[in-house]
């Protein structure tokens, strides 16, 4: 293993449990421990990307492009970052948050769809930005099939390409295999991206490492959506302890996600039983609180239309098939 660029995501991926409320003072805060600390990069942007405090996702308490502008004036030396999911931002939000100090961006599509960044990818590399892709619900699809997407992304301008695990449903093994194949295929980096809802974030990152990830994500104290992400203080004291660290203050960082995270989190997210569900079967996060009225409703256990929406192969944007599942199930009951 060499020495990796750890991404924190507190800002991004901790905006979902933070119900996108996170205000310019946490947002300062949270950066400059992490800056402080020898956090490389650090995105900041709405949980579902650029332009995503909407009706459908969720309103924002504070614009994201004030809390990136707040973000870049307190780093010191962290790069700022921001997400971008092709049809929620657009190439306007994209320059809007490079005028306001973006240096990253991260654009992050499902697994099948790289075709979709190529001018978002365009856009980026003519304003200088370093640019990362985003494999979204990378367990999936077989790891061939990953890196055929990945050189896309990499043929469109791509300096690294993520397998992403948005459901939380890899094993180590499907993590390592993942990354190994992207690593064969491309000339550019590679990273890997991991949530909690098997309780395995931080083994998966360990063999994604293992199979030469380049860059890895973390969040503190775990803050994200289902069971959350690996956690970013954890991440650095095990590289530390692999003798990997690449400049990381362990204890700064155990002391941010102590100090500064976890006194504004509304919860501490876990592989609860709704997490477990969710990674077991292999579906967004946002599909639990459909499954649940809905299971109510028609008297149907919810992890059965999880796990049938999984089979399904069911990716956002696809959450009217929750009601025809539904019912289905239902159906099958009587």
């Amino acid at each position: 293993m060499t020495l990796v660029r750890l991404t924190d995501t507190t800002l991004r991926d901790g905006s979902h449990a933070m119900r996108h409320q996170f205000t310019r003072a946490q947002v300062q805060a949270i950066v400059k421990a992490l800056d402080e600390s020898g956090v490389s990069v650090i995105e900041v942007t709405h949980g579902d990307g650029l332009a995503g405090s909407s009706l459908q996702y969720g309103f924002s308490r504070v614009s994201e492009l004030d809390l990136i502008e707040e973000a870049r004036r307190t780093a010191k030396q962290a790069k700022i970052a921001a997400l971008l999911l092709p049809g929620i931002g657009t190439r306007q939000e994209l320059r809007q948050a490079v005028e306001r100090g973006v240096q990253v961006v991260r654009i992050a599509t499902q697994c099948t769809e790289a075709d979709v960044s190529q001018q978002h990818f365009g856009l980026a590399k003519e304003m200088g930005l370093e640019t990362v892709g985003f494999l979204m619900m990378a367990h999936m699809r077989p790891a061939e099939f990953l890196a055929e997407q990945a050189r896309l992304m990499e043929s469109y301008g791509a300096d690294c390409v993520y397998i992403v695990d948005s459901a939380g449903a890899m094993l180590p093994a499907d993590a390592a295999g993942r990354v190994r194949a992207l690593k064969e295929a491309l000339s550019v980096q590679v990273g890997f991206h991991a949530h909690n809802n098997l309780g395995l974030a931080i083994g998966n990152t360990l063999a994604a490492l293992e199979a030469g990830a380049d860059q890895i994500d973390g969040t503190l104290r775990g803050l994200g959506a289902g069971a959350g992400n690996a956690a970013t203080e954890l991440l650095a004291a095990t590289l530390d302890k692999l003798g990997l660290n690449p400049g990381l203050n362990v204890f700064g960082l155990m002391d941010a996600a102590e100090f500064v995270v976890a006194p504004i989190m509304p919860f501490q997210p876990i592989p609860d039983r709704d997490s477990i569900a969710l990674g077991y079967a292999g579906v967004y996060s946002t599909f639990l609180l459909h499954a649940k009225r809905l299971g109510e409703k028609y008297r149907v256990d919810p992890r059965d239309i999880l796990v049938e929406l999984g089979r399904r192969k069911a990716v956002a944007g696809q959450e009217d098939w929750i009601l025809d599942v539904t019912l289905e199930l239902a159906s099958n009951q009587k």
